[in-house]
């Protein structure tokens, strides 16, 4: 499917010894001492987590000229930058000028400087620092402050009304507003809500301090809510005149709203809600009506309407909710309502024009319809397709739009940063080779995109090939975006097991990108990411002979098991790949939770998975499945088709739930 294109790997890349290709194996020879400069690169990034610099030290010193020699030299300085003089991190810097590695450590010197307020330098090096974060974006404003910029206090809102621990650098200008009252006790208690629908409890507390003293917040009493919200709401005889009192109430309703939104509605009887203003009780239903949509309960539209009866102000998160419970239950004048209620941002995401056209569609409006179809149906993603469908437009896949050079592909194997995210991916440090090359391709245009593909392709970093033709915008190279290397071990045993050979390439690419010997950090391996104890549920029930978790990265063997499993869930769940793709991400039992009473729509079904990454998945799974199947010349179905109708939950649900053998868990 790819490019036969030949490159002459540069000499820098070309001098690599040839441990570097065989790093595998020299990972598991594991000498006493390195020898070569791989062995010894390695050693070195050890002993720099072990935090031993006297050896890493010795390390450097026998890397001179190695590709990744910066690497060790940056491990040794990163440590020091507090300390460190200028001139020392200014020369490496200018030695590594434009290179990610620069990047980094001036990164960590920015913070640094402004953790002693060295301002003068802080202002002379921040502005060459490409991207920002949140703390130095901080300690930026606190320069511009102590140089009297007074427009530097009112930008630090962003940061006060952010989820999250508040970064160290903007801590002293939030006092200051605090302090000159511009930041009221009313905005401190909404940093508080925003910390505690986090669960950001010890963060909530922090920022409790600066609340007045006549509504100081108990800090027993908050962890206790945090620790037993139903324990709290039992109690009949609390006194809810104080505000903290009242927000502690709201806090533990929301807590048990998380697991039980039924329950938490129970508390929330008429003699309760007396008690709190109705700014409060809006705040209430909002979250009751959140958590009761993240669980696909039928009242949640309900307490969305009380919400908006109380004059609340929905976040993005309750109305991107409010509208799958609104698909959920098929009202589609509330699809409408709501999407005129979100920000202008919000409702132009691909996956509210389209549902805003099935609405327009619905409720008789088949021009404006096709105005919202036709906005979105000329891209390549999920609900393109199903914009695509409803316009009546075959699914074709876009002609090769460019075939880089062979001179094109060698100009990126001559480039260092490309040359080092090879050398870091051979010698597995994924995360490193990543940031090398994700830096090396920034600001590239289409061709430039392709040919970084191609070189990927050519060096089996089947990810990053992937990845770099995926961002293409008006020329594309669909062969390279849907790669499909071990197609005879993941054909060959699709087949066996009768599954979709397009489907299973479609779950693989969103899996592992194809990279055979890549681990999660749940501990997922393989290109069908088994967990262990489903690999070996599976190589015992097939009866394999010998089999080891060693064996899992191996691509014929995590085929046969990963295939087997897939054919296995989906003979559980109704022979809907729909289905089976979320079980295979999130667990059968939760897949069948998911179902609803009556029959479902695919789409709809799969735009309320409660979990984000469940949701995601399913929608690339199925729509990667189009393009391999066009690609492979086989059936050519519609989306809508795949989806299919989702069958209503049934009686023994839970009994099949109950023979669950643990992969839920170990998926």
């Amino acid at each position: 499917m790819g490019l036969a294109i030949k490159v002459t790997i540069a000499p820098m890349l070309r001098a690599l010894p040839l441990a570097l290709a065989l790093a595998p194996l020299a990972l598991l020879a594991k000498p006493s001492q390195p020898q070569t400069q791989d062995e010894i690169f390695l050693a070195a990034r050890a002993a720099a987590r072990a935090g031993d610099y006297d050896k890493l030290g010795k390390y450097e010193a026998r890397l001179q000229g190695y590709l990744l020699q910066p690497y060790v030299e940056a491990w040794q300085l990163l440590p020091r930058l507090e300390d460190a003089a200028a001139e020392e991190v200014r020369a490496f810097l200018a030695r590594e000028q434009g290179s990610v590695l620069a990047q980094q450590v001036r990164k960590e010197w920015l913070r640094a400087l402004g953790k002693k307020q060295q301002w003068d330098l802080f202002r002379a090096e921040h502005p060459l620092l490409a991207g920002d974060d949140n703390e130095i974006a901080c300690y930026a404003l606190q320069a511009r402050w102590q140089q009297k910029d007074e427009s530097a206090p009112a930008e630090v809102r962003a940061q006060w009304y952010a989820p999250r621990e508040l970064p160290e650098g903007c801590v002293p200008l939030a006092e200051t507003l605090i302090a000159q009252g511009r930041f009221t006790s009313g905005q401190v208690w909404e940093r508080i809500r925003l910390l505690l629908e986090a669960g950001a409890v010890s963060a909530a507390w922090r920022t409790a301090e600066y609340l007045p003293p006549s509504e100081a917040l108990n800090r027993g009493r908050l962890f206790a809510v945090a620790a037993g919200a139903q324990r709290h709401l039992d109690d009949k005889k609390k006194n809810l005149s104080p505000r903290a009192a009242r927000e502690l109430t709201m806090f533990a309703l929301h807590r048990l709203a998380r697991t039980d939104p039924p329950a938490a509605a129970g508390y929330w009887d008429r003699k309760l809600r007396a008690r709190f203003s109705t700014g409060e009780q809006g705040y209430v239903w909002g979250q009751l009506a959140l958590h009761a949509a993240r669980r696909n309960l039928p009242e949640a539209l309900e307490w969305y309407g009380h919400a908006e009866a109380a004059g609340a102000q929905l976040s993005e998160e309750q109305l991107a909710w409010r509208m799958r419970a609104s698909l959920r239950q098929g009202n589609w004048g509330e699809v409408k309502i709501t999407a005129d209620t979100m920000s202008p941002l919000q409702r132009n995401e691909p996956a509210w024009i389209y549902w805003q056209g099935r609405a327009a569609l619905a409720l008789g409006n088949a021009a404006e319809a096709r105005t919202l179809f036709a906005r979105i149906a000329g891209e390549h993603h999920f609900y393109a397709r199903l914009a695509g469908e409803e316009l009546g437009l075959a699914f074709n896949i876009p002609p090769k739009g460019y075939t880089p050079t062979a001179e094109e592909v060698a100009v990126i194997a001559r480039t260092p940063g490309f040359q080092r995210a090879l050398a870091l991916y051979r010698l597995d440090q994924r995360p490193e080779s990543v940031r090398e090359w994700i830096w090396s391709i920034r600001g590239m245009d289409d061709r430039q995109l392709l040919a970084a593909a191609e070189f990927a392709r050519q060096n089996e970093m089947f990810d990053r090939a992937i990845n770099t033709a995926d961002k293409t915008l008006a020329l594309h190279d669909f062969s390279v975006r849907y790669l499909a290397p071990y197609r005879e071990a993941l054909g060959e045993n699709a087949r066996a097991q009768q599954l979709e050979e397009a489907w299973v390439l479609g779950l693989v690419r969103q899996e592992s990108r194809f990279i055979s010997a890549i681990k999660s950090s749940a501990g997922a391996a393989g290109l069908m990411q088994l967990m262990p104890a489903t690999a070996k549920w599976v190589a015992r029930r097939m009866g394999m002979q010998g089999y080891s978790w060693a064996q899992v990265t191996d691509t014929g063997v995590n085929a046969a098991l990963g295939t087997y499993y897939l054919r296995h869930v989906l003979d559980d769940l109704d022979g809907n790949p729909v289905l089976a793709a979320a079980a295979y991400n999130a667990g059968p039992g939760r897949a069948r939770r998911w179902r609803d009473t009556r029959p479902l729509e695919g789409a709809i079904y799969a735009e309320t998975i409660p979990f984000n990454e469940t949701r995601d998945y399913v929608k690339k799974v199925m729509n990667n499945t189009m393009y391999y199947a066009a690609m492979l010349g086989g059936e050519v179905r519609s989306l809508k088709a795949r989806l299919g109708i989702i069958a209503p939950r049934g009686g023994n649900d839970r009994a099949m739930a109950q023979r669950e053998t643990g992969q839920e868990e170990a998926q």
